[in-house]
């Protein structure tokens, strides 16, 4: 999830964009060392690569890319353990936010994330301290103009998944995460590739925002979190209404 912003001059946007797809293949290449490392380097037999790898096709990482973070794990390359770790936290307007990180260094993440909670107005919390606020389930995502939703709701039903929510955009499949692989694997041989698959945080609950001021500053933590090495993905429970998503954009 992030803010997007208007207000830059144009003359740097494709640099900006060219370093946040950099940015964005380095977090998919770290999820993709620590997945072939926790199980065999083949996708079809190890379900989180699988995972991994369709989560980097849907951000248009080339597959030599792909292939190269795979096989340079499954050598044993040295420099590339990384411990998985979760904070949780309190963000501006009282918003709950879970942050999951992969790192090589505990400290310094954990530093770094505390400090732009803290710099938000918000405060970093416990192990648990709202992720009791969310539900951890699977979630795939097809385009909407290219699937028919009728046709999603039974095949998604039918594959074990709990939920089929759609719109004008995106048809949103949840599932346990237990049942994720298998229903994922049945709609990727229905669908083909989704835009989006992998476990998320569903928040059980929202807190409506209710000022631009508070959206900005909530938009601003979301992008110092994001635009952390570290920071593989960041979840939060807030709800801003269209008419200020609108005046932000403007």
């Amino acid at each position: 999830m992030a803010g997007h912003s208007k207000f830059k001059n144009i003359m740097h946007r494709k640099g900006a964009q060219d370093k946040k797809r950099a940015k964005i293949f380095a977090k998919h290449i770290r999820e993709l060392t620590v997945a072939a490392k926790s199980g065999l380097p083949e996708p079809d037999m190890n379900p989180r690569l699988r995972t991994a790898i369709a989560a980097a096709r849907s951000d248009n990482m080339p597959k030599d890319n792909i292939d190269r973070a795979i096989k340079r794990a499954a050598s044993g390359g040295e420099g590339e353990n990384y411990d998985e770790i979760r904070y949780e936290g309190y963000g501006p307007g009282g918003i709950a936010v879970i942050v999951e990180t992969l790192t090589d260094n505990k400290n310094r993440t954990a530093a770094e994330v505390r400090a732009a909670f803290n710099k938000a107005g918000g405060a970093l919390g416990e192990t648990g301290s709202v992720s009791f606020m969310f539900e951890h389930m699977g979630q795939i995502v097809y385009s909407a103009s290219e699937i028919d939703g009728d046709e999603v709701f039974e095949a998604a039903l039918e594959a074990g998944a709990d939920n089929v929510e759609s719109d004008d955009e995106v048809h949103e499949i949840t599932c346990a995460m237990e049942d994720f692989n298998d229903v994922q694997a049945t709609l990727e041989e229905k669908f083909g590739t989704p835009q989006e698959a992998g476990i998320i945080w569903k928040p059980t609950n929202s807190v409506p925002v209710e000022t631009e001021e508070k959206a900005n500053s909530i938009f601003k933590l979301v992008d110092v979190l994001e635009d952390n090495d570290d920071v593989q993905k960041v979840s939060a429970n807030f709800d801003i209404p269209d008419e200020i998503m609108e005046k932000l954009e403007t």
